[in-house]
């Protein structure tokens, strides 16, 4: 079976490759990292993801903007974000349904876990 290709837009190359390497550790996702918001979409049409972990608060440009041009391209607007912020605290979260913009999100620092259950609950099913 082919591995779930994973895009994670994410400002701090640090966490961008963590998340890479664990995600890619579980040996069914295919992670490609972007640490520029301004080069996500490019990104993004290069590569295919299936899903997108998207960090909101990002030098040049946010990750709301950048889920807008998602969502504006042909190719790309039915493809899940999911936004990982350090913005919104995990007992916030709660509160907010886990929801901002009407697009999911994660707290930071998030568990790998949690990122694998939020591949599971937003990810299309294969066909």
């Amino acid at each position: 079976m082919a591995k779930k290709r994973i895009l994670v837009v994410d400002d701090e190359k640090a966490l961008a490759q963590f998340v890479k390497k664990a995600l890619e550790q579980t040996g069914t996702y295919e992670v490609c990292t972007e640490t520029d918001a301004r080069q996500a979409l490019a990104t993004a049409k290069a590569f295919k993801p299936e899903l997108v972990f998207m960090d909101v608060a990002m030098p040049h440009m946010d990750g709301g903007d950048v889920a807008a041009q998602f969502k504006e391209d042909g190719d790309l607007k039915g493809v899940p974000v999911i936004f990982l912020t350090g913005a919104v605290t995990k007992d916030e979260a709660g509160g907010q349904g886990g929801m901002i913009g009407g697009r999911p999100f994660i707290a930071k620092p998030a568990k790998i876990q949690e990122l694998v259950t939020a591949i599971e609950r937003y990810l299309p099913p294969q066909k």
